[in-house]
């Protein structure tokens, strides 16, 4: 029987005689609702002490932000049984006396705004292992106490979002939805590592609008990072309203249609989020999924008029009405303005010497699911067999390369080859190397590197290629991430992750939280290579849309990541190794036709001397020196193959024309500046005054790249700006921070003039 379904009787027929046409089962992970269920009270689990702890951590919360004047109550008030049910239900690993552990679960707050909910946390522990007697630094292990909450979102104080050097916090985290994402790059180099260690993350609904999550989402349960598990606050509300105004379908679809394992409860019920965080961590399902706790909770909790609202975001309440808050909570605070301080004190005093004690309780079964480290070095070389558990960062350059990465001078080969190249042989090395792209790996030539140890997957989880997808933002997230790591042994996490250059601009966000992470953080500083490939113009027959022009303005601004443009094979191959060695994230950008590979030594070029291949570390080097014939001089900067090879083709037009040319080839401007720096003498040799009132820079994309070579050669010293990551604190405290204040900018000017 044939059907006209532009009838409608012909599809109410339809769905008469075929229902099943017109129902899907939805596919995907498994789900479990302890909601209001009757649930057996746990042994060594005391709710009414729990609830007192929570009581105070709201204490602390609303005195601390009435003592900053800003910041937010909505979220971390929201979160606060949640963090106890996680931190002391016995199921999270960790050493309040050694936060940094490397055998500890990791903790990323997504919600990097309610730094207020970490800090009241933080304080509740520590000021119970204090009033119980234990002897710790608080500066050493970066605790919260007490004292420091009136400085919150000062420069000395508690910063105004969290980050990454306080315990139970493992990635600097501000913008939402960018932290899940991170949290799921570091559950998949633990899970791809053999290691038992859980990675959790505290997220916040309305950020689960933010795409790179989707993205995330997608990845985690294909390659079954079951070690992966996110508390999720679903308080339906976000900045401007109701996250229903932007998210319409029921949430619990956007986690279940997606794989993941999904257990529902109140979020301001201990203990179903006790049992929830258990279950989550024993992996009851048994399918190999992360696993979501969907957590009912009002956004403000307890926090006055603006309870379950979007007002409570990030709007301390009035005097008045914090007061009548506080009163509410059982909380008799002086409550005198602008004396906060006095209010803290006596949120302190409520802490009471049984519940310290039972704190500390909790916190040794914490610290009793710490594996030893050498445990865990156990655990990684059974999974991973006789791969070289080798700390990447530690890997040098050979005094002789071996015969992959020489490439045949005279020849062509694209730097995209020689970049290939140097990840398969870095992946042979180590077993911390991870390498993935954008849906691009056997274009841009990350595929060799991937196919070492194959892809990570269900039936590869130890694989180290990695298939992002077509997801820039969440591929910079997580492969930027998963190097803000050590793993137990001192591992240092080292990845690539790339697309086609052009392309790089979505990732700059990613890239500068794990930047900034880096910088407040150093001891566990990432290094990661983003791949920029099919630079330039030379993408030419896929139009603007894919010709890699302007991308490297961001990058070239930001602190702590440098640009590097090798002009041919060999120097691609130098400069990776010379990146490896210091240890600070790369763009590398490389191209994608075959291009020469330079003859270097004598009479290499034009009759002249060209330098060896490790000269391109030093950010420049003379590709052609004067000929000191008396003709007039210029000097030409050159960043790129192409350009550099069309231009030594019309050398000798310009010399018959009267003109002695020097060539400057550039690598990356940045590390010449360093090299003004560190070698004065050797720089001025490349590229001395004379050649700067000289020269002429070309390059085939972004004409602010060059800038250095043109500027005069004290710019840096002529330049009052800032050049480096800030802290929190009023306007007044960050212009003084950054050295602009009007006294600052006068000393610093009339230093200059003289």
């Amino acid at each position: 029987m044939s059907y006209n379904l532009l009838n409608k009787e012909e599809v109410d027929k339809l769905k008469a005689n075929q229902p099943e046409r017109f129902n899907h089962e939805m596919k995907g992970g498994s789900y479990l609702k302890l909601q209001n269920l009757d649930l057996t009270p746990l042994e060594g689990i005391d709710v009414d002490k729990l609830n007192e702890a929570a009581r105070i951590m709201r204490g602390f919360i609303f005195s601390m932000l009435e003592a900053s004047q800003s910041g937010h109550p909505g979220g971390s008030s929201g979160k606060v049984e949640q963090f106890f049910g996680m931190i002391l239900g016995g199921a999270f690993a960790f050493d309040p006396l050694d936060p940094k552990n490397p055998g500890r679960d990791r903790l990323v707050w997504s919600a990097g705004h309610c730094s207020p909910g970490l800090y009241a946390g933080l304080t509740v522990l520590y000021e119970s292992l204090k009033k119980v007697g234990q002897g710790f630094d608080a500066k050493k292990l970066r605790a919260v106490m007490a004292d420091d909450l009136p400085r919150f979102r000062r420069h000395d104080g508690p910063q105004g979002h969290i980050e990454n050097y306080y315990p139970l916090s493992d990635i600097a985290t501000g913008p939402s939805g960018h932290g899940m994402p991170s949290a799921g790059g570091m559950a998949i180099v633990h899970k791809s590592s053999g290691l038992s260690t859980n990675v959790w993350a505290f997220m916040g609904d309305a950020e689960s609008e933010e795409g790179m999550t989707y993205e995330a989402r997608n990845i985690l349960h294909t390659v079954g990072a079951d070690n992966m598990i996110v508390a999720f606050d679903y308080n339906h509300n976000g900045i401007d309203g109701l996250i229903e105004e932007v998210v319409s379908s029921p949430m619990i679809n956007h986690w279940l249609g997606l794989g993941w394992n999904v257990i529902e409860i109140d979020g301001h019920n201990i203990l179903e989020c006790i049992y929830a965080y258990r279950l989550a961590e024993q992996k009851i399902f048994d399918n190999g999924n992360p696993t979501v706790v969907v957590a009912h909770t009002l956004k403000g909790k307890c926090y006055g008029v603006v309870e379950g609202t979007h007002k409570s975001h990030g709007a301390p309440a009035k005097h008045d009405d914090y007061v009548q808050v506080m009163k509410s909570l059982r909380f008799d605070i002086p409550g005198v303005q602008g004396e906060a301080s006095k209010d803290i004190e006596h949120v302190l005093s409520q802490l009471t010497s049984e519940v310290a004690e039972y704190i500390s309780e909790r916190l040794d079964i914490a610290k009793s699911l710490v594996k030893t480290e050498q445990e865990l070095v156990g655990e990684m070389k059974t999974k991973l067999g006789d791969r070289p558990l080798v700390n990447p960062i530690t890997i040098r350059r050979p005094d002789t390369l071996p015969a992959e990465l020489v490439f045949e001078q005279g020849k062509n080969t694209a730097t995209r080859k020689a970049s290939g190249a140097f990840f398969e042989w870095l992946m042979k090395q180590t077993a911390f190397f991870w390498s993935g792209a954008g849906d691009l790996s056997g274009s841009i030539l990350v595929n060799k590197s991937e196919d070492v140890y194959g892809v990570v997957s269900r039936k590869n989880p130890y694989g180290r290629g990695i298939r992002y997808g077509i997801a820039e933002q969440n591929m910079a997230m997580m492969g930027a991430a998963m190097t803000a790591d050590r793993l137990p042994g001192g591992f240092a996490p080292v990845s690539v992750f790339g697309s086609y250059a052009v392309f790089s601009s979505m990732m700059c966000n990613a890239i500068r939280l794990i930047l900034i992470g880096n910088h407040l953080y150093p001891e566990h500083k990432g290094f990661f290579i983003l791949l920029s490939a099919h630079d330039g113009p030379e993408t030419g027959e896929d139009g603007p849309t894919h010709q890699g022009l302007y991308w490297m303005s961001m990058y070239t601004a930001y602190p702590g990541i440098k640009v590097y443009k090798p002009m041919d094979a060999n120097e691609t191959v130098e400069m990776l190794f010379y990146a490896l060695e210091k240890g600070e994230p790369i763009a590398l950008s490389v191209a994608r036709p075959d291009t020469p590979v330079f003859v270097r030594g004598e009479n290499a070029c034009c009759g002249q001397f060209v330098p060896e291949v490790r000269e391109a570390v030093n950010g420049a080097y003379i590709f052609k020196d004067y000929r000191n014939n008396g003709k007039k001089k210029t000097t030409l900067v050159i960043a790129g193959m192409q350009v550099l090879k069309n231009t030594i083709d019309i050398l000798p037009d310009l010399e018959a024309q009267g003109y002695d040319v020097k060539l400057v080839a550039v690598t990356s401007p940045e590390l010449f500046e360093d090299l003004r720096k560190t070698n004065p003498e050797k720089a001025h040799k490349i590229f001395s005054d004379e050649d700067r009132s000289l020269a002429i820079a070309l390059h085939a994309g972004w004409k602010g790249f060059l800038y250095p070579f043109l500027l005069p050669p004290d710019y840096e010293k002529r330049t009052i700006a800032i050049d480096t990551y800030l802290k929190s604190g009023s306007v007044s405290e960050v212009y003084e921070l950054a050295g602009l204040t009007a006294s600052d900018i006068k000393e610093r000017v009339i230093k200059i003039l003289t």
